[in-house]
C-alpha cells in the first residue's frame, strides 16, 4: 500500500508529490490559529490554499478539520509520510509521531549537506550571503558568464509616469466565501485576529501563482533593477513580483523560477541588471535564510540588549495614530493587505524598531504573524539578524539604520509629510532622524568597525546636540510619531 503523503500548509505545490495517484492527507488544525493573533488575511490565505489543494486532488485527498495535528493523525490507519517540515517545532512533532516517515526537504535548490560543506569551509568567520550566492551560482550553473555591473538604484517616478501592467486579478470562489464564513465564526468564538479582512490578494493555487509569475517575468522583471530598492506612496508594488507567499506556501518551486528568469535574460527580454537581483533573492537570500535556520540551530540575540516591548499602536497595526507619512502608509499596507516589499520592511518598520530598542524576538514574532509570507525560518534571520543587528557572532551583517534624509532619497514619502527629514530636533524633527542619532549615540562602541556609521557618528557627536536629541527621544517614548 502506497504511503499517504501528508502535505503541510507550506507544501501545496505539485513538486511535493511524486506521482499522479499518490494518496494525500491535508489537515486544518484550528489550534494553530488560536495560539497567537494572526493577520486575518494570512489566516484566510492558508485555509484557502489548503482547501483549494484538496479540491484539486479530489478523491485522492483526505482533508481533516481538527483541533490539533495529533487528533487528525490518530484518525488514520496505514502508513503516512511527510516531507521535512519547515520549522523546528514541526520537525520535532513529526519525529514524535510513531510510524510517521519524514522525507528529505523539498522546495529549495541547495541541499542541507551542500550548505553545511560550504559553511564548514568558513567556520572561522561569520557567514556571508554574498559568498554563499557566488557558491550557489557556480554549484547550479546559473548566469554562467562574466558578472554584470551592479544594478542602478533610482528614485521612483510618479505612478502615472511609467505605469506597469497590474498582475492578473484573483477571483474569489465559493471556497473563499466559506473560508470567510468560518473565520467569522472563529472570531465570534474567541479566536483573535489582527489586521483587516479584505479580498484575497495572493495566490491560493499553483495555477494562480504560475499565472502571476509568468506575468511578472514578461512585464515587471525588465524594470526590476529600477525599482527593487525604492519606495513609493503611489505604487506599493512597483516592479516586485509579490510572490513571496506563493514560494513560502510551496505553490511555486524556486528552481524553475530561477531558470525562467535566467532565460528571460538570455533571450534578451530583460537586462542582466534586472534579472540578477531577482535571482539573488531566490537563489541567494531565500536559500541562505532557510539553510541558516537549520545549520545554526536556535538563534539567540547577540547584539544590543534591546528589551523594550512593542507599543500597542504598532502591535495592533493602528496606522491612523501615526503622522509620519512613511510609517503610516507602510503600517496601513500591513493592516489592509498583510504585505509590503522588503525595503519598507527593513527601512521603515525594522529601522524604527531598531532605533528604539524594541525586543528583536517580539518584533520577529510580529512580522511572522502580520505578513502573509511570515515564517520562522525567514523572520528569525531577517528580523533578529539583519534588521535588528542582533546576531553578529555568527552572521555577517550591517545595521539597517538610516535617517529621514536616506528615506527621502529612495522614496517620495517625505513630500507632504509634516516632518522635515533633515531635522533631528524640534517640533518638525523627523522621528527617523532623531531615532537614527539616538541609535548612533547609544551604540558608539559597536559601530567602530562600520565606516558609514562611524563617520555619521563623528559628524553628529557634539555633546550639547547629543544630550538634546537623547532627551527629546526619551520624552517621545513609545508614543506614535
Amino acid at each position: 500500500m502506497s504511503p499517504r503523503r501528508w502535505l503541510l500548509a507550506d507544501q501545496l505545490g505539485p513538486h511535493f508529490l511524486d506521482d499522479s495517484d499518490q494518496p494525500v492527507l491535508l489537515i486544518e488544525a484550528r489550534e494553530l490559529f488560536r495560539r497567537r493573533p494572526m493577520h486575518r488575511q494570512k489566516a484566510h490565505l492558508i485555509l484557502s490554499a489548503l482547501r483549494h489543494r484538496a479540491a484539486e486532488l479530489g478523491d485522492r485527498a483526505v482533508l481533516l478539520r481538527t483541533g490539533t495535528f495529533r487528533e487528525a493523525l490518530d484518525q488514520l490507519t496505514g502508513p503516512v509520510e511527510v516531507c521535512h517540515p519547515h520549522s523546528r517545532v514541526g520537525l520535532r512533532f513529526a519525529r514524535s509521531v510513531p510510524g510517521l516517515a519524514v522525507l528529505p526537504p523539498r522546495g529549495f535548490v541547495t541541499s542541507q549537506a551542500d550548505f553545511a560543506a560550504w559553511a564548514e569551509q568558513r567556520r572561522r568567520g561569520p557567514l556571508r550571503m554574498v559568498d554563499f550566492y557566488r557558491h550557489a551560482l557556480r554549484r547550479h550553473g546559473v548566469l554562467a558568464t562574466s558578472a554584470g555591473g551592479a544594478p542602478a538604484r533610482r528614485r521612483p517616478r510618479s505612478a502615472a509616469a511609467q505605469p506597469l501592467p497590474p498582475p492578473p486579478p484573483l477571483v474569489e470562489d465559493e471556497i473563499d466565501v466559506q473560508v470567510r464564513r468560518d473565520l467569522d465564526r472563529w472570531a465570534a468564538d474567541g479566536v483573535r485576529f489582527v489586521g483587516r479582512d479584505g479580498p484575497r490578494r495572493h495566490p491560493a493555487t499553483h495555477a494562480e501563482a504560475e499565472a502571476r509569475l509568468t506575468h511578472f517575468l514578461a512585464h515587471r522583471l525588465p524594470e526590476y533593477d529600477r525599482y527593487a530598492d525604492v519606495m513609493s506612496v503611489h505604487d506599493p508594488l512597483l516592479a516586485h513580483s509579490a510572490l513571496s507567499s506563493s514560494f513560502n506556501l510551496g505553490l511555486l518551486d524556486p528552481a524553475p523560477a530561477v531558470r525562467a528568469a535566467e532565460k528571460a535574460w538570455r533571450d534578451g527580454a530583460a537586462p542582466r541588471a534586472a534579472v540578477e537581483p531577482f535571482i539573488r533573492g531566490l537563489l541567494g537570500w531565500r536559500e541562505f535564510l532557510w539553510q541558516l535556520y537549520w545549520y545554526l540551530g536556535p538563534r539567540r540575540a547577540g547584539g544590543p540588549a534591546a528589551t523594550e516591548p512593542l507599543p500597542e499602536w504598532f502591535a495592533e497595526l493602528d496606522a491612523d495614530a501615526v503622522e509620519a507619512r512613511c510609517l503610516a502608509d507602510v503600517l496601513a499596507a500591513v493592516r489592509d493587505g498583510a504585505w509590503t516589499h522588503h525595503v519598507p520592511r527593513l527601512l521603515v518598520l525594522g529601522n524604527y524598531a531598531l532605533q528604539r530598542d524594541w525586543c528583536p524576538t517580539e518584533l520577529a514574532d510580529w512580522f511572522r504573524r502580520s505578513f502573509v509570507d511570515g515564517t520562522d525560518w525567514v523572520m528569525n534571520a531577517t528580523v533578529v539578524g539583519m534588521s535588528q543587528y542582533a546576531d553578529l557572532p555568527r552572521v555577517d551583517t550591517r545595521p539597517y539604520a538610516v535617517d529621514g534624509s536616506d528615506i527621502d532619497e529612495i522614496s517620495d514619502y517625505c513630500t507632504g509629510c509634516r516632518y522635515v527629514p533633515e531635522r533631528a530636533l524640534g517640533d518638525l524633527a523627523c522621528p527617523y532622524t532623531g531615532g537614527f542619532e539616538t541609535f548612533l549615540f547609544r551604540n558608539r562602541e559597536r559601530l567602530v568597525g562600520d565606516p558609514r556609521l562611524a563617520a555619521e557618528l563623528a559628524r553628529r557627536d557634539d555633546p550639547e546636540h547629543r544630550e538634546a536629541v537623547l532627551a527629546q527621544e526619551e520624552k517621545r517614548g513609545s508614543t506614535p510619531p
